[in-house]
């Protein structure tokens, strides 16, 4: 008789039957957020439905592949922690420009490039352990947080830029969702409380179907089986395009290195190791890199389960390999990624709204265990407010170069992520003692 471990253990042994609903669960929490980059920058871009077809194939394929590296790593690619990998949102509005001015090719080049960069950097992260402290992650992890908040609150309204944004139906569909996963985790037994997510996105989902909220449209015009088409697109290398993108990631590994220490105090109750977060960085560039070969945009570890890892504690890599072999399954064949592409942004809304929550108080708890001491507060307080301010208010940016607003105006994480680690340096490692002897000093002379 087969003794199978808990979920909650890395490398725990699961029954493929209990695995595929937790992998399933981080699949449905990430599935239309991974796909929606590429529709934005594909219509910036100019291409053809028929185009942005492929590459939302190519997308899913990509995010699996990339999962299932990270899980199970190839010799230093990959972290061997239970990360789940999709296309990134904040290459977005760089892509968008260079798709927009020079043409898609261009940005496909660029993406080549700056994967092999980061992927290569990514295998010397044990030298960004001097800048990237505990309190510097543990910044980043909260501002990402803090970041996903509003993405949150978008999804619950129906989705940004829809026509019937806070409409009730909208609302009373988030609300359902988010009532049925609270009541799942009060009532559900034992393992099976995790499953909450999963649980209120399938009621959600029926619910939606009954309000005709979903669209079916898609499925039945969707070919039965497809592959991807390697170099759809002929990469063509621009100086200024390659420079702005490296730049760009550069900013997504600042992201995965909150997200990889994050997942580890959260889901393992320890801090990163170098070689976790140098394959992690390694699986990021790399990947992304084989992702611009299938003509898509780069991909990156995602927050979002990030998120579901802090609140169910699920961390088990096998069912997420079951979430990975999903994606590539959904890329594969194309009805079953478009039946996951129809589930409403509100019911995305309810679930993640907990999800993003648990973020913020990751790194309120990783801020807590680095200590409460005036230059850690100070890094905090400072970086936080400086990054999540001044995005708030990308007018600010105005007066810089196009590149540098391309990077920060609305990027609250690379913002804060810069404030922190240059606090980190100037500020004096003993300012405690420093201002223990001032106020000594002072109550002497009194």
């Amino acid at each position: 008789m087969k003794n199978y471990s808990s979920i909650y253990e890395l490398d725990g042994r699961v029954p493929v039957a209990k695995a595929i609903p937790f992998g399933l669960q981080h699949i449905l929490a990430m599935f239309v957020a991974n796909i929606t980059p590429i529709i934005i920058v594909a219509a910036a871009s100019g291409l053809s439905s028929s185009q942005t077809a492929k590459l939302i194939q190519a997308a899913m394929i990509i995010a699996g592949i990339g999962t299932i590296i990270q899980l199970y790593p190839v010799w230093k690619v990959g972290s061997r922690l239970p990360i789940v990998m999709g296309i990134s949102f904040t290459f977005v509005s760089i892509l968008c420009f260079i798709g927009s001015q020079y043409g898609y090719p261009t940005a496909i080049g660029a993406i080549i490039v700056g994967g092999i960069i980061e992927g290569v950097l990514g295998l010397f992260a044990r030298y960004w352990r001097r800048i990237i402290t505990p309190i510097v992650a543990a910044s980043v992890v909260t501002a990402i947080g803090f970041s996903l908040l509003n993405v949150g609150a978008y999804s619950f309204g129906g989705g940004n830029g829809s026509i019937d944004f806070g409409s009730l139906s909208n609302l009373a569909l988030g609300g359902i969702t988010l009532v049925c996963c609270l009541a799942f985790t009060i009532l559900a037994k034992g393992q099976y409380k995790q499953l909450s997510v999963l649980f209120g996105l399938v009621v959600g989902y029926v619910v939606a179907i009954i309000m005709g909220k979903v669209d079916f449209q898609e499925v039945a015009v969707s070919n039965l089986f497809s592959l991807p088409e390697i170099l759809p697109f002929k990469p063509e290398f621009n100086i200024s395009a390659i420079v702005s993108v490296v730049l760009i990631y550069l900013v997504s590994a600042t992201e995965t290195i909150g997200d990889t220490s994050a997942l580890a105090e959260a889901g393992l109750n320890r801090d990163a190791t170098e070689k976790e977060i140098s394959g992690a960085l390694a699986c990021d560039g790399f990947i992304s890199s084989l992702s611009g070969v299938f003509g898509c945009m780069p991909i990156t570890s995602f927050s979002q389960n990030v998120g579901l890892v802090a609140m169910t504690k699920v961390v088990n890599r096998f069912t997420l390999l079951m979430g990975g072999i999903i994606m590539i399954l959904s890329g594969l064949f194309p009805p079953i990624g478009a039946i996951l592409a129809t589930l409403p942004e509100p019911v995305l809304g309810g679930c993640t709204l907990i999800m993003f929550g648990t973020i913020v108080v990751s790194g309120l708890q990783m801020i807590a265990k680095c200590g409460f001491n005036q230059r850690n507060l100070l890094i905090v307080a400072l970086s936080l407010s400086i990054g999540i301010g001044f995005t708030q208010v990308p007018d600010i940016f105005r007066v810089f170069p196009t590149i540098i607003r391309n990077v920060f105006a609305e990027n609250c994480v690379a913002v804060v992520f810069l404030t922190a680690v240059i606090l980190n340096l100037i500020l004096p490692k003993n300012m405690e003692v420093e201002q223990q002897e001032k106020a000594q000093l002072v109550k002497e002379i009194e």
